[in-house]
């Protein structure tokens, strides 16, 4: 391998190679443990006086250590955005929807690098195909995609980074689509020094409600409409046009 191969080749996966090697000492040093109700509930105290001391310095490392999760991939968001409103109040969503969105395009620019055109180059290039009818309306997909929770962050990055959405758009639509659940999670983190106040347990079941997911995917849903008219109307066209 010459040096110019070589330097291509670091540019290529270097990005993917530091994020898995950051993964891997997370999960050796036992941070994805600590990412939990739990912990938040043990160290409630300690973290909310050292934020009401250091507001500012606070917010920043928490925006940080949320890039940082969402960009290796621990799972760790939902409990990260709960954490935004119990330690910042109203100003948590912000927070939540910046961390988010920020590791979210860590993932999507280094997957967009490695492995956007290697997969275009494929034999029958299935990824090209997906990709042309998905650009059709980039915007409402993604923005469907982020707006129901039940899509996996993770993947929507990858599948994002893979289709080489132009980056205004995935960052607008991901911004408009987690905006609700950051916001939503965050006010109800908010409420969580309540609950730990009684000494009981507290569970991401105990906090599950669909007062609070069905508005949600009803988001989703109607941000869904717009594309799937314009594909009806395209294949309603699609006849007339071969009859003339």
């Amino acid at each position: 391998m010459t040096p110019d191969q070589s330097l291509a080749w670091l540019r290529r996966f270097g990005p993917l190679a530091v994020l898995a090697l950051l993964l891997v000492a997370a999960l050796a040093s036992g941070l994805a443990g600590k990412l939990s109700l739990e912990t938040l509930q043990a160290e409630g105290e300690a973290l909310q006086a050292f934020a009401h001391h250091h507001p500012l310095q606070c917010a920043l490392i928490y925006v940080v250590i949320y890039i940082a999760t969402v960009s290796v991939s621990l799972p760790g968001a939902l409990i990260l955005s709960l954490s935004a409103g119990f330690l910042f109040g109203p100003l948590g969503g912000f927070l939540a929807l910046t961390g988010v969105t920020g590791g979210s395009t860590v993932v999507y620019a280094a997957c967009r690098t490695a492995f956007g055109d290697f997969l275009r180059r494929k034999p029958g290039a299935l990824l090209t195909r997906i990709e042309d009818g998905f650009k059709a309306d980039a915007f409402s997909y993604l923005l469907t995609l982020r707006l129901i929770p039940a899509f996996p962050l993770l993947l929507v990055n990858v599948a994002s980074g893979l289709m080489k959405i132009p980056l205004r758009t995935y960052l607008l639509a991901s911004v408009m689509g987690m905006a609700p659940s950051s916001f939503v999670y965050a006010g109800i983190g908010s409420g969580l020094g309540h609950l730990f106040a009684e000494g009981d347990p507290v569970t991401l079941a105990t906090l599950a409600s669909p007062r609070i997911y069905m508005p949600i995917i009803g988001l989703g849903v109607l941000a869904l409409l717009p594309p799937l008219w314009k594909a009806a109307r395209r294949r309603r066209v699609a006849p007339a046009a071969d009859v003339k």
